[in-house]
């Protein structure tokens, strides 16, 4: 079917005046000293996000109205406002406190989308702990690998997570000083080693002074995956709030009577943005929903609950058009006027599916965990180039650039000025939001700069609009379902496998989560390719690694291509399995 390549904005789609109308306008006005001037700030110059987030609001005109509401299946909703969430963290940060954590110590938090995980990551902010969400589908490996290169002190999680996945790998984690669990069946925990939350919540006070942080103090540790090694420990700072409240305004065009609803999990770095902080800091009601994906419950949310803001990512969208049209047609949707996605490229065709189902066009947008907020993005005033991410937000600078030949760092670069050629998007440095570091790894942070700018790895073009194109990566990072999947993480716990002697996992192409994980195999002496073997290798990564992560095809191969030095071609590999061409094969070793 032929698409138009505009959609036009329509009196429907604009029910409420958006906060960015007049966008060069804004872009010539817009100062970040003027975006932090919107927050309220601690006295002495101190910026602190849970402050900003919850304990603005809870003594005024706010503070009755229901700030976070929780949903699940066979159970009553919990409504908690504003000023009630204040208590609660504040009855958390004195948790922590009394424990003897400090400002700068770090808290690791795995759970699903339950109150506590709301009410630990902030509180551990007003206490002035730097907190790392973890995902709770990870298996042990990936979330004992990142306490531990992260030193985790104190973690957050539930009695069954704990059971299932930490119990047995505790004393690998030498770092953790706490465990502190939540009983998701009610009455206390008896976990030996560990400490019961609500008893320690009971007895805690609910007055706390917040700490006074500075805005370059560090608050948020995100761990990204890279193409070789362990994960990457993204360092945000607590001014960070700033971009969080300005994007949550144009990108997200937030207004003070919103429901909104982001369906990102908690555990990565769009949950926390965008699913926790910055409905927060622009006073609305957050819906969320501990439920997972189920296209008929969801349409029912976003009419009974009367979403008017929605979030998504682009595998959920997928997956709603494969339940059909006529699922989302069978309800109304009055109050939704405004629906964004993020996490990996949007198909042009989603982006229509939107209006034809939902009868708005869905808006994608662009960013990355080293990011901290939106950079780009589709804004609600202005018409949508179907499958492009949209144009840079107030205070950012975007261009396409090229590397030059440089020996050594830092690297060189030319800034691209003709529209419709391909290069690496790069950001010009400096927005509040932006990644400080990497954690123990300052030499590969400041690869990721050059002449001022910030190279986000991520390959587009511009159009001579300044529309933004995703083309695609310039690295081996897997991106499926919105998560980035490092490969070296992945071969190497299939190479714990007693049978596998070698390993290459590269991203193949899938029409709903975008990538999936296909690993090849080389087997030791002795083994032989079977199915039964498959399942083994398969069970055996899905157990360290979790169903989000490990595999979901294994293919058996006598050799793997690899460099004369012994690195794994995966992007022979990938070539090979979609039919591509092989490119330069000279540094290929013999017989691969």
């Amino acid at each position: 079917m032929d698409r138009p390549s505009v959609i036009r904005k329509t009196a429907h789609d604009l029910r409420v005046t958006p906060n960015l109308v007049d966008y060069e306008g804004e872009r010539r006005m817009f100062t970040w000293a003027g975006a932090r001037a919107a927050l309220a700030g601690l006295p002495d110059g101190g910026l602190n996000i849970g402050f900003e987030a919850v304990d603005r609001h809870a003594r005024g005109p706010r503070q009755a109205r229901t700030a976070l509401r929780f949903l699940a299946r066979d159970t009553a909703p919990r409504d908690i406002s504003y000023a009630e969430l204040a208590a609660l963290t504040s009855r958390f940060a004195n948790v922590l406190q009394g424990l003897g954590f400090a400002p700068g110590d770090r808290m690791f938090v795995l759970a699903g989308r339950i109150p506590e995980l709301h009410i630990g990551l902030l509180g551990a902010l007003k206490a002035g702990v730097v907190v790392t969400p973890l995902f709770s589908a990870f298996g042990p490996e990936p979330i004992a690998t990142r306490i531990n290169l992260g030193r985790g002190q104190v973690l957050l999680t539930t009695d069954a997570l704990y059971r299932r996945k930490l119990r047995d790998w505790r004393e690998r984690m030498p770092s953790l000083r706490h465990v502190l669990l939540v009983a998701e069946q009610g009455g206390p925990t008896d976990e030996p080693g560990t400490l019961d939350l609500a008893g320690l919540m009971a007895q805690a006070g609910e007055s706390f002074t917040v700490a006074a942080t500075r805005p370059q103090d560090p608050a948020l540790l995100h761990f990204t995956s890279g193409t070789t090694g362990t994960p990457k420990g993204a360092i945000h700072v607590h001014e960070a709030v700033v971009t969080h409240h300005a994007t949550g305004r144009y990108a997200l065009d937030l207004h003070d009577t919103d429901r909104y609803w982001c369906t990102a999990d908690p555990g990565w770095v769009t949950g926390t943005s965008y699913g926790i902080i910055a409905p927060l800091l622009h006073g609305v009601t957050s819906l969320v929903d501990r439920e997972e994906f189920d296209a008929d419950r969801w349409y029912e949310l976003l009419a009974q609950e009367q979403v008017s803001v929605w979030y998504t990512a682009p595998t959920a969208i997928r997956m709603l058009m494969k339940a059909g049209t006529a699922l989302a047609q069978a309800r109304r949707y009055p109050a939704l006027r405004f629906v964004a996605s993020v996490g990996e490229p949007l198909n042009p065709e989603a982006v229509h599916w939107g209006r034809e189902a939902l009868g708005l066009p869905i808006h994608d947008n662009w960013w990355q965990t080293e990011t901290g907020g939106i950079m780009i993005a589709n804004t609600p005033a202005f018409d949508i180039r179907p499958g492009s991410m949209g144009r840079p937000l107030p205070g950012i600078d975007a261009a396409i650039v090229e590397h030059l030949e440089a020996d050594g760092e830092p690297p060189r670069i030319r800034l691209i000025e003709a529209p419709g050629v391909d290069g690496e998007l790069a950001l010009r440095a400096g927005w509040p939001s932006m990644f400080r570091g990497y954690l123990d790894n300052e030499a590969r942070y400041r690869r990721c700069f050059a002449d001022g700018w910030y190279l986000t790895g991520d390959l587009a073009r511009r159009d001579a609009d300044g529309y933004y194109w995703f083309v695609g990566r310039t690295d081996d990072v897997i991106k499926s379902a919105g998560h980035l999947i490092g490969p070296f993480e992945v071969e190497s716990v299939l190479m714990e496998h007693p049978a596998v002697a070698e390993a290459g996992v590269i991203g193949k192409p899938d029409p709903v989560v975008g990538e999936v994980v296909k690993a090849f195999v080389s087997l030791k002496a002795g083994h032989e390719p079977a199915e039964a073997l498959r399942m083994d290798i398969l069970a055996h990564a899905r157990r360290r690694l979790g169903a989000a992560v490990a595999p979901k095809e294994i293919a058996f191969l006598q050799v793997l291509p690899r460099t004369r030095s012994g690195k794994i071609m995966r992007r022979l590999l990938k070539a090979r399995e979609l039919g591509l061409p092989e490119g330069d094969t000279s540094t290929l070793e013999a017989g691969a």
